[in-house]
């Protein structure tokens, strides 16, 4: 019961979910003073920001809402389900584009910039696949608290 109790915490959401936005969103600065943005670039980068800042607006909306004690209705554990599996689908998609985008760093030319990007990313890319580690436990026991209403 404790391990139920401990996975049903979004605190680890919203960190990791907050280290990811900031590290994107200072790997496109970093990007944007080299000037070798590309539209493909923008357009994952996008994506990837999109779904960082949705997913942690939102489940700061969603911890309101049960410290309020909003969640009453049986439609709320249904509701948990579902919203934590799009983001599970979300932050999946988003990390691997990460991921593809930092083996492509990786095996371009190398400096001292290049290097402080590729660790940029690479740290971008373990923050999101542990918030999507994150979101996909809170979504299996949000499963379960929903099976058993």
């Amino acid at each position: 019961m404790i391990l139920f109790s401990l996975a049903s915490v979004p605190l680890p959401l919203q960190v990791y979910g907050g280290l990811v936005w900031t590290l994107v969103a200072t790997l496109i600065g970093t990007l944007a003073t080299l000037a070798t943005s590309s539209f493909l670039t923008d357009c994952l980068f996008g994506w990837v920001m999109f779904v960082s800042v949705f997913c942690f607006v939102f489940t700061t909306l969603w911890i309101l809402l049960f410290l309020c004690g909003c969640n009453q209705s049986s439609i709320w554990p249904t509701l948990d389900v579902f919203y934590h599996f799009v983001a599970v689908l979300f932050y999946l998609s988003a990390s691997v584009i990460l991921a593809y985008f930092t083996i492509g760093i990786g095996l371009g030319p190398s400096n001292v910039v290049i290097l402080k990007i590729y660790r940029l990313a690479i740290s971008a890319v373990v923050m999101s696949f542990l918030a999507t580690l994150f979101y996909f436990l809170h979504a299996i026991f949000s499963a379960i608290r929903w099976k058993r209403s």
